[in-house]
This record gives C-alpha cells, sequence and structure tokens, in this order.
C-alpha cells in the first residue's frame, strides 16, 4: 500500500470514528480507538478539519463538521422546493399539456429536480437523462439572465443553425428575457423542439429556480406569448408561495 493511499484510509478511519461517535469523541480517544500514532491523528484531524469535515466545539472535542451540514441541507432545499412547486407543476401540465420542468442551480448549470411528463405521446422526453448545454436551454437562460450562473466564455456550441453561436448574441438574448420576463428557445437545441422558463424568487429576492415548458415546435410556436405569460404567473405564484412558507415559519 503506498503513502498516500495509507494516509486516505486511516483519515477515512478517524472521519468514519468522528460521526458515528454518539457523542463529540476527544483528541485522545481518537488516538486509543485507532492506535495511531499521537502525531499522525494530529495531523489528520488537522487536515480534516481544514476541509470542514470534522469541527471542534467549545471544549475541544471533535464532530462531524460543517461540510456535512452543508451537503444535508442541499438536500433538504430540493426537496421543500419540489413540495412547494408540485401544484404549480400540475396546473402547466394541465393547462398546455405539454412537459413541464422545474430545474435548479447547480455546480455544472442547470439540475432538473421536477417534472410532470407530456400527455402527448409526441414530445414526452426524460429531460433529468438528457444534457443540454445551458445556452441552448430555456431554464438555462434564465439563469444566465439573473447571473444564478455564470456565463459561458468563447464561443457556443451550436446543435442548430439556430442555436446562439457568439456571447455577444446570448448576452443581447438575455436582455430580452430580463425585458419580457420569460426565455423562449426556438429551435435552438433541436430542430423541431421549442421551450419557454420562467424564473421562481425566493425570499431574499434572488432566483432560486426556474419552471419551464417544452415540446414539439408545431404545436408551441404560435403560442410563445399565452404560454410565457402563463408561466410568468405561475412563477410569481410559487414565488409569493416560498416566502409565504419562510414568514410563517
Amino acid at each position: 500500500m503506498s503513502n498516500g493511499t495509507q494516509s486516505i484510509d486511516r483519515a477515512a478511519e478517524i472521519l468514519s470514528l468522528v460521526v458515528r461517535s454518539d457523542d463529540p469523541i476527544s483528541y485522545t480517544e481518537v488516538v486509543e480507538e485507532t492506535a495511531l500514532a499521537r502525531s499522525t491523528v494530529s495531523r489528520l484531524l488537522s487536515a480534516l478539519e481544514r476541509n470542514g469535515l470534522v469541527e471542534r466545539d467549545g471544549e475541544g472535542l471533535y464532530r462531524g463538521g460543517s461540510l456535512f451540514a452543508t451537503y444535508a441541507s442541499r438536500f433538504d432545499r430540493v426537496e421543500n422546493l419540489v413540495a412547494a412547486a408540485d401544484p404549480t407543476l400540475q396546473r402547466l401540465s394541465e393547462e398546455t399539456g405539454e412537459t413541464v420542468n422545474l430545474a435548479m442551480p447547480g455546480p455544472k448549470g442547470v439540475v432538473q429536480v421536477a417534472q410532470v411528463d407530456s400527455t402527448f405521446v409526441l414530445g414526452a422526453t426524460n429531460w433529468a437523462d438528457v444534457e443540454v448545454p445551458p445556452h441552448c436551454s430555456a431554464l438555462g437562460k434564465v439563469m444566465f439572465a439573473y447571473d444564478v450562473i455564470p456565463l459561458p466564455t468563447g464561443r457556443l456550441e451550436r446543435r442548430t443553425e439556430k442555436t446562439l453561436g457568439s456571447r455577444k448574441e446570448l448576452t443581447d438574448d438575455l436582455e430580452s428575457v430580463r425585458e419580457r420576463g420569460f426565455a423562449i428557445v426556438h429551435e435552438e437545441f433541436e430542430i423541431g423542439l421549442d421551450a419557454l422558463a420562467a424564473p421562481v424568487f425566493g425570499v431574499d429576492g434572488g432566483v432560486v429556480a426556474a419552471v419551464g415548458i417544452s415540446g414539439p415546435t408545431m404545436r408551441i410556436a404560435e403560442h410563445h406569448d399565452r404560454l410565457g405569460a402563463l408561466l410568468v404567473d405561475e412563477a410569481g405564484l410559487l414565488s409569493r408561495s416560498l416566502k409565504r412558507k419562510v414568514t410563517h415559519r
């Protein structure tokens, strides 16, 4: 076993011991339980603490670090948002019959967190399994327009002849998104596919998610304005609902 692998195994052993302990654990207890050299335990605990994996309480005892709380709260936040948004998604589905999605910003752009499938056979897609460049996505354009995810640099990947190909084209389009309150994608990801999306605002006024509709161009291209207005109304209701939930806690 290499020194690097051995260090990882030892750090994992210490982390497991701290996290599984019913109560915060002392440095001496870690040394005794692991039978490792005191200098090794000290070095590895320091590394774990620097990276938020363990932390010390007021008495200097070790417990699971803030990174675990961050990880857990992320999933709580997603679950709470999905639950709050479900009536919105269902109403949009009933009104349009098209695929309805809820998305949140993620480390690599946009993450689909909920979907109500289209009532039509044509256009039914599970978007959670499809990687869509954000500049080709109505949901992604919303995230870009409200500074939730960083704008791409350089030339943009062209998926069709209608895809926005430069940062200038994208920023001009994002200005329109902010002006009308919703984003439109017209055959920019795939010929024959259109999509629209509107922002969902959180308590602090920032965008926390986007709600979108997608379907065949032949069905929805002539109805962009109506569908966009519907999305803005429903996203607004959801935004106000999120604020009320926090206010009434």
